[in-house]
This record gives C-alpha cells, structure tokens and sequence, in this order.
C-alpha cells in the first residue's frame, strides 16, 4: 500500500469521519429534536423483538467493553495487571466470540423481523436499510478479526492497530501500522468509519438518549382515590349538576 493511500484511508478519513460524527449529531439535535428517537415499531410484533433486541443490545455492550479494553489500555498496563498475553489471548477469543455471536443473532432476528413483519418493513426507511447494512459488514469483519487474529494468524492488534487508534486522539497516528495490518482488520475500520458517518442520520442517536437518569430518580407515587363511608363512587361520563342526569 502506497504512503498517499495510507494516509487517505487512516488519517483523512478517520478525521473527516469523526467531524461528520459530531457536527451531524449537532445539527440533528438542533433541527430535528422530534426525530431524535428510536422510532419504536414494538406495537405491530414483539415475539422476534423481544429475544433479537436483548440479544443485540446486551452483546454490544460486551463488544464495546472488549474494544475499551482492547483499544484505549496499552498493552502495558494490561501486562503490570498482572495479566499475561496467554490470558489475554483466551479472554479476548472467549468473550469475543460469545458477545459477537449474541450481536450477530440479535442483529440477523431484528433483520428478519423488518422484512418478514409487513407493518415493520413498511415502517423502515432506506437509511434505516442503510444502517442495517453498514451494521452487518461491522460485525462480520469483527468476527472475522477474532477467528484471524486470534486463531489463525495470531497478529497482535495491540502492537498495531491500538497504537494507530490511539494516536487518532493525541493528533498523532501512524498510518503505516494500519497499513501492516491484516485485510480483515482494515476492512473492520473502514467499515467502522463508515458507520460513524453514517450514524447522525439514523436511528441510532437514540443510543445518547438512554434515560439513566431513571436509575436514580425518586419513585412516583401513585395513590388510589379512597372510597369512605358517605361518599359516591365515581361513575364513568359526565353528570348534569341540576338534574342528576348523565350525558354521554
């Protein structure tokens, strides 16, 4: 790969996907709060929904710890820990493997569930198609990354691609090392790169509408109207104050 190509695909790129990320989601928030939701179709089928969206969204959470701790620690630090590459290597593989098949069942459910669901097909709009898409080539070449990586190859992406990532933020990357790593890694970036792009204009800003705020919330009180001794229950309608008569 030549060095103008390297620094296209893992500097400009990278950059240029991050100010989309952030001034789309800016300019979402500010011009289409109404929008700024899941788009719920829950009320037209929940059997698929209720084992595919778990399945997704709890994986991710997996998937995003493992890429936390994958990406943002130095491998040193890990290694002062107290955990070695051999233990490493085995919990990556591990959990990769069972966060990244809950992701793909999840997502291959949800996936079924809008086209085989008519009222939820027609509910789903072409960047929602879009976003399905751009989903689908992210956990495909992840797991990918996991059988190759770790299995097959044994590339250390911690020497390579974490180093790269990490420069990203300290406005120093090294394109070479992307450039070093093996195809399905790159392709798992691009495709990455691509869905962060893509992101402000799908329903997936509802992933910074989470109310954790509910966690902590005092509890609302909910009271029965009490029915003492002299007092009418209440009746359903509206009752004329003169005559006692109920209007409909």
């Amino acid at each position: 790969m030549s060095t103008t190509l390297e620094t296209v695909l893992w500097v400009i790129a990278p950059y240029a996907c991050m100010a989309v990320f952030l001034v789309g989601h800016y300019w979402r928030y500010r011009y289409d709060k109404f929008g700024w939701t899941t788009l719920s179709t829950q009320i037209y089928e929940s059997r698929l929904l209720r084992w595919g969206s778990p399945l997704f969204h709890f994986g991710m959470l997996a998937v995003i710890g493992g890429h936390v701790i994958g990406l943002l620690i130095p491998k040193g630090w890990t290694a002062a820990a107290g955990i070695t590459d051999e233990g490493y290597h085995v919990m990556a593989v591990g959990l990769g493997l069972v966060a990244g098949t809950a992701v793909a069942v999840g997502l291959t459910l949800l996936i079924m569930r809008r086209r085989l669901v008519g009222p939820v097909f027609r509910a789903t709009s072409r960047m929602d198609k879009l976003m399905y898409v751009g989903l689908a080539l992210v956990i495909l070449t992840g797991m990918a990354n996991t059988v190759v990586g770790n299995v097959i190859g044994h590339y250390d992406y911690r020497e390579g691609v974490s180093i790269w990532f990490r420069g990203l933020f300290f406005l120093d990357p090294h394109p070479e090392l992307m450039g070093a790593a093996p195809i399905t890694f790159q392709a798992h970036v691009l495709a990455s790169l691509a869905l962060f792009a893509l992101w402000p204009f799908t329903r997936l800003v509802h992933v910074f509408s989470v109310p954790i705020g509910h966690l902590w919330r005092p509890y609302v009180p909910y009271r029965s109207r009490d029915t003492r001794m002299g007092e009418r229950r209440g009746r359903r309608g509206w009752e004329n104050a003169e005559d006692g008569s109920r209007t409909p």
